[in-house]
């Protein structure tokens, strides 16, 4: 079986901005590019941070209401709100939150869950900025074709790997969602039939029916 990595999935032409760059360019960026946030990068190119379209507009509600019909904003903690001068390193995320190249999706997908996060900048093995993967790229995975995933899960899943032919177990896969039928010769190799059904990309789902000649779970004890 092969899996889709990261870096199969990411952009590799990042839109990215320096620690020095004005909020109106990063807004101009933002809009120029469709983007909704850039990554950071120092002078050696490794990612120090995030700005997104939600740290522009923080500093934009930060400002006093220039209709004087707002109360001031809560200031605490903070120095004075500014857009024209506020630079990147002022408005970013930081610090970066980075994914590898060869990082599987659900690697990733857990990363970003855990940082709350909606892209991760790509860093190679010297944490220098080589793409960017969005939540979208990672969904990608599971616009793929039905008859593909069935081809997979049948050549290579049960054929290949666990040496069974489509007389001994049937696939069908509907929206993702994979049904097994059939009979195999031990109870054990069932959890393992599914497990590898599960980790093919595009599954959303694994239901199985599939039943065995011997039970070869249990163990009996002798005496002692």
């Amino acid at each position: 079986m092969q899996h889709r990595v990261v870096e199969d999935l990411m952009t590799r032409g990042v839109v990215r901005v320096g620690r020095d760059t004005p909020f109106k360019r990063i807004a101009q960026l933002l809009a120029d590019n469709g983007v909704t946030a850039v990554p950071v990068i120092d002078d050696t190119g490794r990612p120090v941070g995030v700005v997104s379209e939600a740290d522009l507009l923080s500093q934009v509600a930060a400002q006093p209401d220039p209709a004087g019909l707002l109360p001031p904003p809560d200031a605490a903690g903070r120095g004075p709100a500014r857009v024209d001068g506020a630079t990147a390193e002022e408005l970013m995320s930081a610090p970066a939150v980075c994914a590898r190249p060869e990082w599987t999706v659900v690697e990733a997908a857990r990363l970003m869950e855990a940082h709350r996060v909606k892209r991760l900048p790509v860093v190679d093995e010297a944490g220098v900025l080589v793409g960017i993967v969005s939540r979208g790229d990672l969904l990608r995975i599971f616009l793929r074709r039905d008859e593909a995933i069935r081809e997979e899960i049948s050549g290579d899943v049960l054929g290949r790997t666990l040496g069974l032919t489509s007389a001994d177990v049937t696939v069908s896969v509907a929206d993702g969602r994979v049904v097994l039928e059939g009979v195999v010769g031990t109870r054990s190799v069932v959890p393992v039939i599914e497990r590898l059904c599960r980790g093919v990309d595009g599954v959303v789902s694994v239901a199985s029916d599939i039943v065995y000649h011997a039970d070869d779970t249990t163990h009996s004890v002798g005496a002692g």
